[in-house]
């Protein structure tokens, strides 16, 4: 195998620890991942108690088939962040279609709203996705520039680098958000299981 195809040692170990069926390796995944997989449903979703459940349910599916998850397709994190997109989309998807009248669910018009809207919270989530796996460095300017309103001066100034330095931060940055039109699901596992 290609040094670049080996998974993260800790990937595989959690893998195999789940595959054994260690309550403990159960415990120690949500508490690493349950905040992303909680903060991508919320972003689809829009609903606490909705994300809640998909949390709950990703969690649930990884403890059951825990060798749904192959290492060498992509980090644990990506595969887990898939899922809740997946899981997310279907829940917004069956939520949306029931609260249409009868007879409008299959009307083009309401589908491509519901495509439209599903499409919307995809690139919502995939956004966050992006900002929350993003170097500290880069996450760091984008946010002085964003929340706190810095140009690239106040920003080199902030976080004690040069303004080429900052620049390049940004620029990184919002290159690496940008490709959150590209895809509907977050990168690194092409979808799921």
């Amino acid at each position: 195998m290609a040094k670049k195809d080996v998974p993260p040692r800790w990937d595989r170990k959690m893998q195999q620890r789940l595959a054994r069926g260690e309550a403990a390796a159960l415990g120690e995944l949500y508490d690493r991942f349950a905040s992303l997989v909680h903060g991508l449903a919320h972003r689809v979703l829009g609903d606490e108690r909705a994300a809640d459940g998909i949390t709950r349910e990703v969690f649930a599916q990884v403890w059951e088939h825990p060798d749904a998850y192959d290492p060498r397709q992509g980090p644990l994190r990506s595969w887990l962040a898939a899922l809740a997109h997946r899981l997310a989309v279907q829940r917004l998807r069956a939520t949306e279609t029931a609260a249409l009248a009868p007879g409008e669910s299959g009307s083009p018009q309401a589908a491509a709203e519901l495509e439209h809207k599903v499409r919307r919270a995809s690139v919502a989530a995939r956004a966050d996705y992006i900002v929350h796996s993003m170097p500290t460095p880069l996450r760091a300017a984008l946010e002085l520039a964003y929340f706190q309103r810095r140009d690239y001066r106040q920003t080199a100034v902030d976080l004690g680098v040069t303004e080429d330095e900052a620049r390049r931060r940004l620029r990184l940055g919002l290159q690496l958000l940008s490709t959150a039109h590209d895809a509907g699901t977050p990168p690194g596992y092409g979808g799921g299981r």
